[in-house]
């Protein structure tokens, strides 16, 4: 059995990513830390702060010592703590959108990344951007803020207001970009209502575990 550490900043994805896991890599144990606190802190400074990247390190050394094959990083919005906080491990480290970033620039140029929480469209934008250099391709990215989106799915369990508000920003995407990508997680909720888009919608989990299938070695 393949061990997979997952680092988590909420348990809207969890039961999710539970579920992928189990379907993409039947193979692997996982193991989930889930830290609530590190989502509010980065929205209430619209940003990392050396706190949270203390404790992502904190919780990168506790997911190393529980010997796994891969940490895996569910959240965006840390994504860059996270990036820093891998360098003191030599476990395979992956992020959650790594693979939908690099899937966004391979399909297209004009890439729109729309994101429920502030603090998330930086560091999603960033990846993009990184993932496009790096690939050799030019990416003309633009910001669709959802800004409180999350809160009323999270906080007033609405998950209807929030389909509705996200996809109100997805159809404005449309018109002036090639590919649309979604920087939570938690966005999954609405791919049924996304098959008669015009354009490629990519989401993170799936890709992400995928991704880190392909980086266990695993046919």
């Amino acid at each position: 059995m393949k061990r997979i550490v997952m680092i988590h900043t909420s348990p809207v994805s969890l039961n999710d990513l539970k579920a992928l896991t189990a379907e993409i890599i039947p193979e692997a144990e996982l193991i989930n830390i889930i830290d609530d606190s590190l989502l509010e802190e980065v929205k209430a400074n619209n940003g990392l702060t050396p706190a949270i990247i203390s404790r992502m390190t904190t919780y990168v050394k506790v997911a190393e010592s529980l010997k796994p094959d891969l940490i895996f990083n569910q959240c965006s919005s840390v994504g860059e703590a996270f990036d820093i906080a891998k360098k003191c491990t030599a476990v395979p480290a992956l992020k959650v959108d790594e693979a939908m970033a690099e899937e966004a620039v391979r399909i297209g140029r004009r890439i729109a990344v729309v994101a429920t929480v502030a603090s998330t469209m930086r560091p999603s934008c960033n990846l993009v951007r990184e993932k496009a250099a790096v690939a050799g391709r030019e990416a003309e990215v633009t910001e669709y803020l959802v800004d409180g989106a999350l809160d009323v799915l999270m906080k007033e369990k609405n998950v209807e207001k929030h389909n509705q508000l996200v996809l109100k920003r997805i159809q404005e995407a449309e018109a002036d970009n090639d590919v649309i990508v979604l920087a939570q997680g938690s966005m999954t909720a609405l791919l049924p209502y996304l098959k008669e888009c015009a354009r490629p919608v990519l989401t993170s989990p799936r890709l992400g575990v995928m991704r880190a299938r392909q980086m266990l070695g695993l046919k």
